[in-house]
């Protein structure tokens, strides 16, 4: 049995995959569940958190976004049987690879698949599904009646995070970074109330939100990233994207919420002066929290049931965008594992950009 591993190079700049045999998984421990993976997506290696959390090994195994059968239980699980659908989370420190056969994963990191979702349906949504929860409802308090501002709405996070906001309530502003995305968001059901389109780098952000909102600002604002510095201090393809941190802060609201995904974020005393007097507050965007520390595992729990439902009864749909695609390595009973057939396929939108299905 063959699961895929990274190997990143002595200098830390290159990455490479390589699949490696795997001896067969021993009898089930205790609370922890033999799954046969049906579907894993393939989310972005964060090797600095790994490096920063004492993490890093030689070999590090590639997909945590899992969705399979359970084929075997351990004596101390109460949650799940053979035989049951289930999906979620490899931890960071998982020795077993999402990409293989078989893992082996606490019970704790899984919840049930609804019957009318899809293996690929299931892992490629459970992640951005958590961010966005934790975005709008454990950082910012999402309610209804109250104005929402989304960076890159045509993003995964940002799509979901767009249909979270609508089912709530909320008014949602959004940031288009091609006229595609435009396209693609101005087609949302109920539709977004302002589309702001920031590709050619004449929008302006802030005007465009004060102006929506009668000059109040927006509640929240969940970032894709922002400019720390002027425009004369990056490269101008760069500086055309994101906004400026002044921007947001000029566009919140009295009482706002700023979720940033910036993690090197840093705010000067006239900045922090300003949302003390607005009483905003900032809150940094980290969805790995949930599973570096089991203070909060039933809530954890609950957002990944909670997305699995609203994927199942229709509140997150997928759209298709043509210019987004997705490659998928398809394994077939007869082949030996590590040998893919490789094909080009049409994104599911809610995707992440690359996700792996096996067969």
């Amino acid at each position: 049995m063959k699961g895929l591993y990274f190997q990143q190079s002595s200098t830390n700049e290159e990455i490479t995959f390589v699949f490696q045999e795997r001896e067969n998984l021993p009898v089930t421990e205790d609370n922890y569940v033999k799954l046969q993976v049906k579907a894993c997506a393939l989310s972005q290696i964060n090797t600095k958190l790994l490096a920063e959390m004492k993490m890093e090994k030689e070999f590090f195994p590639v997909g945590r976004e899992v969705a399979g059968i359970v084929l075997d239980v351990g004596s101390k699980v109460s949650f799940f049987q053979p035989d049951d659908e289930v999906v979620g989370i490899l931890p960071l420190d998982s020795e077993d690879p999402g990409l293989c056969e078989a893992v082996r994963v606490h019970e704790h990191y899984l919840v049930h698949k609804p019957e009318k979702v899809t293996w690929t349906e299931a892992a490629g949504t459970i992640r951005d599904g958590l961010r966005a929860y934790t975005a709008l409802h454990y950082l910012s308090h999402l309610a209804p009646g109250k104005s929402v501002l989304i960076m890159d709405g045509a993003s995964a996070l940002g799509t979901i995070a767009i249909q979270l906001a609508h089912h709530r309530g909320a008014k949602v502003i959004s940031t288009a970074c091609s006229l595609e995305d435009k396209q693609f968001l101005e087609r949302f059901r109920p539709p977004i109330a302002r589309v702001i389109d920031v590709s050619n780098g004449k929008a302006h952000v802030a005007e465009s939100c004060l102006e929506e909102t009668g000059g109040l600002g927006v509640d929240i604002v969940l970032d894709a990233g922002v400019r720390l510095y002027s425009k004369d201090d990056e490269p101008a393809v760069k500086s055309q994207l994101p906004p400026h941190k002044h921007d947001i802060i000029t566009l919140l609201g009295v009482g706002g919420h700023w979720v940033t995904t910036e993690e090197n974020l840093q705010l000067d005393p006239p900045d922090s002066h300003c949302l003390f007097l607005k009483g905003a507050a900032v809150a940094f965007l980290n969805d790995e929290v949930w599973n570096l520390s089991n203070v909060q595992q039933g809530k954890y729990l609950c957002i990944l049931k909670d997305v699995m439902e609203k994927l199942s009864t229709g509140v997150f749909r997928y759209a298709k965008q043509p210019n987004h695609c997705s490659c998928l390595f398809f394994y077939s009973p007869r082949d030996k594992m590590g040998s893919p057939i490789f094909v080009l396929a049409f994104s599911v939108f809610l995707l992440p950009p690359c996700y792996i299905l096996l067969r």
